[in-house]
């Protein structure tokens, strides 16, 4: 399956980052659902099978502890993601999707660092290109930049759990050039282009 592999990597403000432990490139595929042949895909995503929690959380009995609390153990997605924070530092995060909400869980301590409602949730944004960026948009609370390298298979479990949960489609806005809340007084743009060895990715405040 080598010859599948896409070796380009995104480029963060003209620098090239390489991602941190547990989150390589891309080694799978997906339904293309709700981007309707409008992003550039990476070989890869094409042939992966989905298997949804990547980190055994019903394994595990600290995560399993968080969504109990809260009276929600359908895992339906769980993976190791990067969080951008409104000053621009990445954090890594393990990302759990629910029928009911998404849960973002310090990896160190295993303490929820937060909770969001699906039914708060407006759209997710996302690029047209082979990067690993997505912005959930939240308009009750300051919205999440994150980057995965399942984010085509997050996405579509996004939309699917929605409507299921709803007969609501979630939007999923497929964009180049996006502006999301990175905090409640803080407005960036974020955008992407393709250059030479990768995806360029540009931050910019409002």
């Amino acid at each position: 399956m080598d010859r599948f592999k896409d070796r380009r990597r995104p480029i963060y403000d003209g620098e090239e980052s390489p991602p941190p432990d547990g989150l390589g490139e891309e080694d799978g595929g997906g339904t293309p659902g709700p981007f309707a042949g409008g992003k550039i895909r990476r070989k890869a995503s094409r042939y992966r099978e989905h298997r949804g929690d990547y980190l055994h959380v019903s394994s595990r009995p600290e995560l399993m502890k968080i969504l109990e609390k809260q009276g929600d153990t359908s895992i339906r997605f769980a993976d190791k993601v990067l969080k951008f924070t409104g000053s621009g530092k990445m954090k890594r995060r393990i990302f759990i999707l629910t029928d009911f909400a998404i849960y973002l869980i310090d990896p160190e301590t295993e303490a929820m660092t937060r909770r969001i409602g699906l039914a708060a949730v407006e759209k997710v944004c996302l690029s047209k290109l082979s990067d690993n960026f997505f912005a959930v948009i939240i308009p009750t609370e300051y919205d999440l930049l994150m980057a995965s390298t399942r984010k085509t298979e997050l996405v579509q479990v996004m939309v699917d759990v929605t409507k299921s949960a709803s007969d609501y489609e979630l939007e999923v806005l497929l964009s180049n050039r996006f502006e999301y809340n990175a905090s409640a007084s803080l407005v960036k743009e974020v955008s992407f282009e393709e250059a030479e060895g990768g995806i360029k990715t540009r931050f910019k405040w409002k």
